[in-house]
């Protein structure tokens, strides 16, 4: 979940909620949000222009096509990814992070500042997906992201990973038509995995937009109830279309997408959820190196402060929501010390209801395809982006309510 505008999440709670299925005539298509997300600052990680993937041709000369398509793809977008950093960020980051992740920090720089060699993770949707999608990406030279005995990694999900830099082509949403992969930045599987989401549990994202990390969740385990949360309205009809796009409509009776105040649903459900997901507003590091508008970039910076007592306020809020013996995940797409640790410390040390969760083990089955910051606790994962592991920022820390 990306934030760029701490006040947006301060107003006052939307009164109503939103329903799956669209309002007629409401619903903007996801060029249409990243044309908005882009103008304001925030970002799916996943961008570029959609083109829709004809995987009806793989075996007659398909992989060629599609190898074409790709390449349109890298050279149509290049230019776009050759950006400049906004030095006032790159700045604030210098002073910040080499301080906070000491040696680690210059080469994790050098990727953040070069978006050429950021890498794309595909998704794979077990509802609609085929075995000729499965075969193409592999004649491409992808390979699963998670091969290592984790603590859980079900059957069903399937995520597929280059070595190399390279953006598969995106998919369309067509109405009434199930897409067969998201592309998002394989890291943002790892908070899915530290869940553990078991079939028959009820599961809360609470800050669900774009819906990655839901669609994730789905492909591991069918829970009793998914609610998904987005505060923000537009991204919220953002989350929705990504249900469409990827979940039956048989399954939409298990799916609540609402837009309350991720603050306040504690208060409204207490106690009713096995396993929460805070994936929460941050200080998105990748898009705020790219800020086009150096006023907005200081403000941005000042208001990075206030993000940590938002993400304090919607941990206790989702501790409320968490029935005794449930987990919790919190996640961010920000190395930034203030908005991970100290709030999962703050957590600790006030409310006496939580303990953490040991999730070292997922960092050592996946260490050949992940790079983890060496200075965190048992229960907290860093993923530090670097060439060739381009993955991240990404942080995850898992509570357990007693």
């Amino acid at each position: 979940m990306r934030l760029p505008h701490a006040a947006a999440r301060l107003l006052p709670p939307l009164p109503t909620g939103i329903a799956l299925r669209p309002r007629r005539g409401a619903a903007q298509t996801p060029e249409q949000v990243r044309r908005h997300t882009r103008r304001h600052g925030a970002g799916s990680g996943l961008g570029g222009t959609a083109v829709p993937f004809l995987h009806s041709a793989a075996g007659r000369g398909g992989g060629a096509v599609s190898r074409l398509v790709c390449l349109r793809l890298e050279n149509k977008t290049k230019g776009k990814l050759q950006k400049q950093t906004c030095q006032v960020v790159l700045d604030h980051f210098e002073k910040q992070y080499s301080t906070e992740l000491g040696d680690a920090w210059s080469s994790v720089r050098e990727v953040l500042t070069y978006p050429l060699c950021w890498q794309h993770a595909v998704l794979l949707n077990k509802f609609s997906h085929t075995a000729d999608l499965e075969d193409t990406l592999c004649a491409q030279g992808y390979h699963p992201a998670f091969r290592g005995t984790l603590p859980y990694l079900p059957r069903s999900l399937k995520c597929y990973v280059s070595r190399t830099p390279r953006r598969f082509p995106s998919q369309k949403h067509q109405a009434g038509k199930l897409k067969e992969y998201y592309l998002l930045n394989a890291a943002s599987v790892l908070p899915v995995l530290a869940l553990e989401v078991k079939d028959g549990e009820d599961v809360l994202d609470l800050c669900a937009a774009p819906g990655g990390k839901s669609v994730a969740i789905l492909q591991c385990a069918s829970p009793g109830e998914l609610h998904c949360n987005e505060y923000d309205e537009l991204r919220s009809r953002w989350l929705k279309q990504t249900m469409e796009s990827f979940i039956p409509r048989p399954l939409f009776n298990l799916i609540t997408v609402s837009i309350l105040d991720g603050r306040q649903i504690g208060e409204l459900k207490p106690e009713f959820y096995d396993k929460v997901l805070v994936d929460a507003p941050c200080s998105n590091d990748k898009s705020w190196l790219f800020s086009s508008d150096i006023q907005q970039a200081t403000l941005r910076l000042l208001q990075r402060k206030e993000l940590s007592v938002l993400q304090f306020q919607l941990l206790r809020s989702a501790i409320k929501a968490l029935r005794p013996g449930g987990s919790l995940v919190y996640s961010t797409c920000t190395l930034s010390k203030a908005e991970n640790s100290d709030v999962i410390n703050l957590v600790l040390n006030s409310c006496t209801n939580v303990i953490p969760v040991d999730i070292s083990e997922i960092a050592q089955a996946v260490s050949q395809q992940f790079t983890f910051h060496s200075d965190t606790q048992q229960h907290e994962l860093l993923v530090l982006p670097e060439k060739g592991r381009a993955w991240g920022p990404m942080y995850i820390a898992k509570l357990k309510k007693v």
